[in-house]
């Protein structure tokens, strides 16, 4: 539990939305998008094992997560999408584990699947 003030607490909420804010509008522009690609590896040493497509993916999906966080409070879309994708980079960096996620699973039944609505 964190204690915190409501004025801190708002202003938190309002640099996260304007941070948001400023990537989007940047994505939107030619070199914006570019730039924020180039930048991704500071920030995110482990992008370098994804493939193009998969920086891509990582690269909207961030962006919606922030948007969602920032927008809706749905702080935990952040997380979710940084820890999922670097597993992904994880499992591309281990040929060993790569090799295993790609194996067919040929006529292995697991089982039923619960959709949760």
């Amino acid at each position: 539990m964190v204690l915190s003030t409501a004025i801190h607490a708002e202003r938190t909420e309002e640099n996260l939305t304007t941070a948001s804010r400023l990537f989007l509008a940047l994505v939107k522009q030619d070199g914006g998008a570019r730039s924020l690609l180039l930048a991704l590896p500071e920030v995110f040493p482990w992008v370098r094992h994804l493939d193009d497509e998969e920086v891509r993916e990582f690269t909207v999906e961030l962006l919606d997560a922030l948007s969602d966080a920032a927008e809706l409070g749905a702080r935990e879309a952040v997380h979710r999408a940084i820890v999922s994708w670097r597993a992904t980079a994880r499992i591309n960096a281990d040929p060993d584990q790569l090799r295993e996620a790609l194996r067919p699973l040929g006529d292995v039944d697991l089982g039923p699947v619960e959709v949760h609505e």
